[in-house]
């Protein structure tokens, strides 16, 4: 997920990610919950979104030290 050519999962998980920190700021700086709001307020739904965007930060933070299988087969990602 760090360079070259990004496969289709590190693009969910980087939108995912924006998403989710775009939530947050919303939430700060107006009170405003997207994920509720473009969900309907739907309890299960939410709830499952909230733990894909969780996952995905998850997922950006272990890129950071390690690189996605996809980039290791392109050669896009430096070994360290």
């Amino acid at each position: 997920m760090t360079g070259g050519k990004a496969c289709v999962i590190c693009k969910i998980v980087k939108v995912l990610a924006g998403v989710g920190a775009l939530n947050w700021g919303l939430s700060a700086f107006f009170g405003l919950n997207l994920v509720e709001r473009a969900l309907g307020g739907h309890a299960t739904i939410s709830k499952a979104a909230y733990g894909l965007i969780g996952v995905s930060g998850l997922l950006l933070l272990v890129s950071l030290c390690k690189c996605c299988p996809c980039q290791k087969k392109e050669g896009g990602c430096s070994t360290k």
